[in-house]
């Protein structure tokens, strides 16, 4: 059975759907006014390995992934962020309409989820076309007393109308005080810490209502669309580290707010990744996106594989080198996958593949079931066909396209130029008993992608 750390009770619990057989799994969309970078798309991978895991277990997900394409502001860390709406910036920026901007970010977010084979989710719907829904919600929260309409339009969340506030990421209402970043309290707000559901505006991309003519704000939109996509027993909820606070503490007080109960039970979040030690962030110039990785030659799913290489929750540091490493990784094992799919098949090999399925089960522990797969590479005792087995039954968690190369022509290798040159000076290192310069040449072959394994026969490589 899976389990997984819940950020609100802070520890492993089991996931036990509501529905027998299916789970219901909302995961917070992008905003579409750029391209996604490979940090971004970790985010969506973590809901892609719950929903492979789980299929193990012969349970179905039905997977909610929204598209913010109006509401999302450029500051939004603050409780009540005020400034322009990041997808309306970007259109002024090229010189687009806001729709124009949005669909076609949209389309390129799609297509990294594609190349990095993650499923499609069965509900994907955008904010611009599911005002009704929020405006419905926000009239529901009115008439509860959750939520409060003032002079200009806009309608605000009554925060210390929900009393337990704060259980996603500690930070409690008692202790919160009014952004660093804006001038004194808006006198609209009846406590500092409520925040908008709706703004009002005249601005581009703006909508009737009956309190007056705005915009909805962010944390609004997924409430609104995952109560009425996946309904009012929500199982696991998955986004960002960085979206506990405002974004999920304000989306699970509405949601609970207007139905009476928790709406979701088990909230779990992946943590950030750095690229060469440093913040992956438009603001720090250090983005990588994943048509840089093409562009470099590499398979785009070596980006999974090197993301697979730590646990979600785990920060982690991707480099060029790891990237290039996890590339030669994915080669190899669909070179060994193709070589075994020539011998006859054989049953599973169960002790691996239990031993995979465990690691899986506890809290997507991707690290310790890839160390079972290399075991496996290396085990000569376990019959081709069942290497193969059982490297294409782990595949459909890992999602690596490990049987893309059976039955094609074999890849005929080719040394870069001046590897068979370093090739031959190491042979006659060895030949002399050099040790030394034979380590140095190993060095300088490995630095052109040239790997040399000493045999009893003499070196070979690969």
């Amino acid at each position: 059975m899976l389990r997984l750390y819940d950020t609100r009770s802070r520890q492993l619990e089991a996931i036990v759907p509501a529905n027998a057989r299916v789970v219901r799994m909302y995961t917070c969309g992008p905003t579409v006014y750029r391209y996604a970078h490979v940090g971004n798309l970790r985010s969506y991978l973590l809901s892609d390995l719950i929903r492979r895991v789980l299929e193990q277990s012969r349970i179905r997900s039905v997977v909610c992934q929204n598209i913010t394409d109006v509401g999302h502001l450029v500051d939004d860390e603050e409780i009540d962020a005020s400034g322009e709406d990041k997808v309306l910036q970007q259109a002024r920026r090229e010189g687009r309409s806001a729709m124009e901007i949005a669909r076609f970010y949209e389309d390129a977010f799609r297509r990294d989820t594609s190349a990095l084979n993650m499923r499609t989710p069965e509900h994907t719907p955008r904010a611009t076309e599911t005002i009704d829904l929020m405006i419905e919600l926000i009239a529901k929260l009115i008439e509860k007393g959750h939520a409060y309409a003032v002079d200009d339009g806009s309608v605000f969340f009554d925060a210390q109308s929900f009393p337990t506030y704060g259980e996603i990421s500690g930070n409690r209402l008692d202790a919160l005080k009014p952004g660093h970043r804006v001038e004194g309290v808006d006198p609209r707000k009846r406590f500092h810490a409520d925040w908008a559901l709706w703004k009002g505006s005249d601005r581009d991309m703006t909508w009737e209502t009956p309190w007056g003519r705005g915009f909805p704000g962010w944390h609004i939109e997924c409430s609104a669309m995952s109560l009425r996509f996946l309904g009012e027993h929500i199982d696991i909820h998955t986004g960002g580290k960085d979206l506990r606070f405002p974004h999920h503490e304000d989306e699970r007080a509405q949601s609970n707010a207007s139905v009476g109960h928790d709406v979701v039970k088990h909230w779990v979040h992946g943590e950030h990744v750095l690229f060469d030690g440093r913040k992956m962030a438009k603001s720090t110039g250090n983005v990588v996106l994943l048509s840089d990785v093409v562009a470099a030659g590499l398979d785009p799913l070596a980006v999974r594989l090197a993301l697979l290489e730590h646990r979600y929750r785990q920060q982690m540091n991707l480099t060029w080198d790891t990237l290039h490493a996890a590339d030669r990784t994915l080669r190899r094992w669909r070179q060994r996958v193709a070589e075994w799919a020539e011998s006859p098949s054989r049953p599973i090999a169960a002790e691996y593949a239990d031993r995979a399925r465990a690691a899986f089960d506890d809290d997507l522990d991707t690290p310790a079931a890839l160390r079972v797969v290399r075991e496996l590479e290396r085990d000569e005792t376990v019959a081709p066909g069942s290497r193969l087995e059982t490297f294409l039954h782990l595949d459909q968690v890992l999602g690596l396209d490990l049987a893309v190369d059976i039955g094609k022509p074999p890849v005929v290798a080719v040394l870069p130029p001046g590897a068979a040159e370093l090739l031959e000076s190491r042979a006659k290192a060895r030949e002399t008993k050099d040790w030394q310069a034979s380590d140095r040449l190993r060095d300088e072959l490995a630095a052109l992608g040239v790997k040399v394994t000493d045999t009893p026969q003499g070196q070979t490589w690969s």
